[in-house]
């Protein structure tokens, strides 16, 4: 414990992350906080993070060929859609108007 213009620091390292902290002792905040470095790229050794790598890019190319597909079968459902909507309103023939927002007061 150490006492700097009569504030009470405690330093200490987390249990859980193993990070340097300093807490006021007062009012249990914490001054400083600094995380533990860890290896680099996770620990993981080159190959694993090459094998990481190509099932990335697999995923990737599976996801653009499934929307490419989807984009390229779009226009012809949405033409569908259309075709289906226009038959259904030819179909009804109600001339009466829409009901209008101020008729309903």
């Amino acid at each position: 414990m150490s006492s700097k213009g009569g504030q009470k620091k405690v330093s200490l390292t987390c249990p859980d992350c193993g990070s340097d902290l300093v807490v006021d002792v007062a009012t249990g905040e914490v001054l400083f906080h600094k995380k533990l470095k860890g290896p680099p790229a996770g620990g993981k050794d080159f190959e694993s993070l090459f094998a990481e790598m190509d099932s990335q890019k697999s995923r990737a190319e599976e996801l653009f060929e499934r929307e490419k597909a989807a984009h390229k079968d779009r226009s012809r459902l949405l033409e569908e859609k259309f075709d289906e909507a226009f038959r259904r309103a030819s179909e009804d023939d109600d001339d009466t108007p829409p009901v209008r927002p101020f008729d309903l007061d």
